[in-house]
């Protein structure tokens, strides 16, 4: 039996890949999961029932992920989040320009994807200028403050960034013990306090939540899983099938943005194929547009004015910019990376929070500045 025998074929992980994301863009577009708009039903509002849309998915997330580590099914230690470069500036300065930008932009990578299934063309616009801004920064003129300036900041932890490895080096803890003990804490801790309010069991709270931390554990498995090969059969080194990464992915959606736009640049290049990462991003867009359309809610949709045309392509450039300064968004570090139980990713998901709660309480002051 050959290396590749376990694992699925390429295309295999591409429609799995799309699939998961179609779900993804449907669950979205019906229940309106949007971790900017969490953040502003609490600052506006004071209603905290999109924040625990989030908090669930984080929670089933976290349990999903350290049940599939602990069987063996997948090894977190070869996701981009646990790496043992603590990156603390990136994360901070990484996350607060994103959650500056998703505010000004009118949603977070994802939901611009949503959107752009629901015909909103602000949103298209978006979508190009993020991706443009996001390549700019892994491979332009950004990219050289990003790793000579930013990533200079950086505190490099033995063994890995992850809690439980954390836990292992300061008590002396088993691998299996620390991996439990901070799932069942920070992911056990997170679903009764979502779980404790009567008022949120509704069909579609429910459904955001679940689906969304359901998905990211899928996601995990059929990357790191079905796609995982121990050998290559052409470089004989281990592999994950259809990965931009080289390493396991799950759901996140800046750096795939960007890989899409370089695919549809560049689609002449035999050497450039569909990935894991942009199949999910077309699936994204391919699962809204199926609801929007088949319940009749698609709607085009355009800039207002020049204010809010400006608005969305400066946060169309910050998402890009702190997306792959942070290593991922609100939910590919807000919830796939908190899932791998990363230091970094906590702290991105502090940042991203921070960022969108400034620009929100901005917004407000401007409006009642210009009222009076």
């Amino acid at each position: 039996m050959d290396a590749a025998s376990n694992a699925l074929s390429y295309d295999a992980i591409l429609w799995l890949s799309f699939a998961a994301a179609f779900l993804f863009g449907l669950i979205g577009q019906r229940t309106h999961f949007c971790t900017m708009g969490a953040i502003s039903d609490i600052v506006n509002m004071q209603d905290w029932s999109r924040m625990r849309q989030w908090l669930l998915a984080i929670a089933v997330a976290i349990l999903g992920s350290a049940a599939l580590h602990a069987l063996g099914l997948i090894d977190l230690d070869k996701s981009l989040y646990r790496g043992a470069n603590f990156t603390w500036l990136a994360y901070i300065v990484g996350g607060l320009t994103f959650g500056i930008g998703m505010v000004l932009a009118s949603g977070c990578g994802s939901k611009t994807l949503i959107r752009v299934g629901g015909g909103n063309l602000k949103s298209l616009v978006v979508m190009l200028v993020l991706a443009i801004s996001a390549y700019v920064t892994m491979r332009g003129i950004l990219a050289v403050f990003r790793v000579n300036v930013l990533e200079q900041a950086v505190i490099t932890l033995d063994g890995g960034q992850d809690l439980p490895n954390l836990l292992e080096v300061a008590l002396g803890l088993a691998p299996g013990t620390a991996l439990a003990l901070c799932a069942l804490v920070l992911g056990g801790g997170l679903l009764v306090f979502v779980l404790a309010r009567r008022d949120f069991w509704t069909l579609d709270n429910l459904l955001a939540g679940l689906g969304t931390g359901l998905l990211v554990v899928a996601c995990w498995y059929v990357s790191g899983h079905l796609g995982y090969l121990p050998e290559d059969p052409e470089t004989l080194e281990e592999a994950f099938i259809a990965t931009n990464s080289g390493r396991m992915e799950s759901l996140t959606f800046v750096a795939p943005q960007a890989y899409t736009m370089e695919l549809l640049m560049f689609w002449s290049d035999a050497s450039r194929k569909v990935t894991f990462a942009i199949a999910s991003v077309l699936g994204v867009i391919c699962g809204s547009a199926a609801y929007a359309l088949g319940t009749r809610s698609f709607r085009w949709e355009g800039f207002r004015d020049a204010e809010d045309t400006a608005n969305h392509l400066i946060g169309a450039v910050l998402m890009g910019f702190g997306g792959v300064t942070a290593m991922g968004c609100s939910v590919g570090q807000g919830i796939t990376g908190i899932s791998t139980l990363a230091l970094g990713s906590l702290l991105t998901f502090a940042a991203i929070v921070l960022g969108g709660w400034l620009a929100l309480k901005y917004q407000y002051w401007r409006l009642m500045n210009s009222e009076a």
